[in-house]
């Protein structure tokens, strides 16, 4: 089976869950923000698929270079220079900054390297950093190493753990309705 036949029998699952996402956010009245980086809006795209999903999806931000990071978000150069973009502080930043610059109950951010170029030892192809921000909680970052899955790869694991914190969060968080 070739990695784009796989992606679209791991697609329908995908949908699926997004179908779920919405539908637990609306029943709860809470909204989402997205601050992507490594998936390119990959996430925001997904979501937006499912006929609801504005009555959950506040906004999303693809902040793909560092400038943007800072412009859009919030993120405080002297972090990226710290720590770097690929990051749990970043994440964390870019998470409360979609959440702070939004009018959305939670916030996840996704920052990584997809590959083929742009690692080193210390930050390897497949690294990927998340965060969930929720207004009124503490933020919850996650770092997970995918490995060399290809581009197409990391990034489609990386929507899949995206979704899956975003139900966790959902779940977790007490609605407004």
């Amino acid at each position: 089976m070739s990695e784009m036949q796989g992606l679209f029998q791991f697609g329908a699952a995908l949908e699926q869950s997004a179908r779920d996402l919405i539908q637990a956010a609306v029943a709860k009245g809470l909204t989402l923000a997205l601050a992507e980086s490594c998936t390119g809006g990959l996430v925001a795209g997904l979501l937006t698929q499912v006929p609801g999903s504005s009555a959950v999806l506040d906004r999303g931000f693809v902040t793909y270079s560092n400038q943007a990071k800072q412009d859009m978000l919030g993120v405080p150069l002297s972090l990226l220079e710290t720590h770097g973009a690929v990051s749990a502080a970043v994440a964390i930043s870019m998470a409360e900054g979609a959440l702070s610059h939004s009018r959305a109950d939670l916030a996840l951010a996704i920052t990584g390297i997809a590959g083929p170029g742009g690692s080193s030892p210390q930050k390897p192809v497949g690294l990927v950093h998340f965060a969930l921000a929720a207004r009124g909680q503490p933020t919850q970052p996650l770092e997970r190493r995918f490995g060399e899955l290809g581009r197409t790869g990391v990034r489609w694991a990386a929507l899949e753990q995206a979704l899956h914190m975003l139900h966790k969060g959902v779940s977790e968080k007490a609605g407004s309705a």
